[in-house]
């Protein structure tokens, strides 16, 4: 008797937009600290470390087909990730704040970058397909998605 193994491989496939006025941070419904850094910056493997609420992953993430790119993302022991932040980053570390703010029944994610990225603000939506349409909220502007320099990866 054989016995098959299917793995199916994460998408993720995001918007990404700038931010035109502060309005999210009333609709936000929580908001958290973030840091991370990026083991490997090239865009056909990303590796990115990230410490958030005292809990870390490790993410794979492969090169940008528009809005679309393959993803896989493991759970790791925090002190792991903040040694790795410290002895294997490359560039500089991120530091943000993260704001979820529901809006037109999806949820937006409203990254205030700070250090050397202060007054960068972003706002990013997960969509389940890339024909999905949905309501743009007050606070967004131009979109970006697709455009390098805003690539968490490139700061």
């Amino acid at each position: 008797m054989q016995c098959y193994i299917i793995y199916i491989m994460a998408k993720e496939i995001e918007r990404k937009f700038l931010i035109i006025s502060q309005s999210y941070r009333e609709l936000a419904v929580n908001a958290t600290s973030i840091k991370q850094a990026y083991l490997n910056r090239d865009p056909d493997a990303t590796v990115r470390v990230r410490v958030r609420n005292g809990q870390a992953w490790l993410t794979v993430k492969g090169r940008n087909h528009g809005m679309v790119r393959d993803e896989w993302e493991y759970a790791i022991p925090t002190s792991d990730a903040e040694a790795m932040i410290a002895r294997c980053a490359r560039g500089s570390v991120i530091d943000k704040t993260r704001y979820v703010v529901p809006f037109g029944g999806y949820e937006w994610e409203v990254d205030e970058f700070h250090g050397a990225h202060s007054g960068l603000t972003v706002a990013e939506i997960e969509l389940p397909d890339t024909s999905t349409e949905f309501p743009l909220p007050p606070f967004v502007g131009e979109e970006v998605t697709g455009d390098p320099r805003y690539y968490n990866s490139n700061l």
